[in-house]
């Protein structure tokens, strides 16, 4: 089962994700990456927490990728 991304506590530097960045929003393009910093500050936002990717790129979480 994978998570949605609304919940901070879900969320760990290094983790794999699906995020779409702002930018994306009308179109629903998927970003795929791993997480450098949590940008959102409270426990939940309906809306996917904000995070930065390696390699520079912001977006709302809209799932995390397992790792097996």
């Amino acid at each position: 089962m994978t998570e949605d991304g609304k919940n901070r506590n879900d969320i760990q530097i290094g983790s794999h994700v699906d995020i779409i960045k702002k930018e994306d929003q009308h179109t629903g393009r998927i970003t795929r990456g791993v997480v450098r910093a949590i940008l959102t500050k409270s426990n939940y936002h309906p809306h996917g927490i904000k995070i930065r990717l390696e390699d520079g790129q912001v977006g709302r979480i809209h799932q995390i990728i397992p790792q097996s």
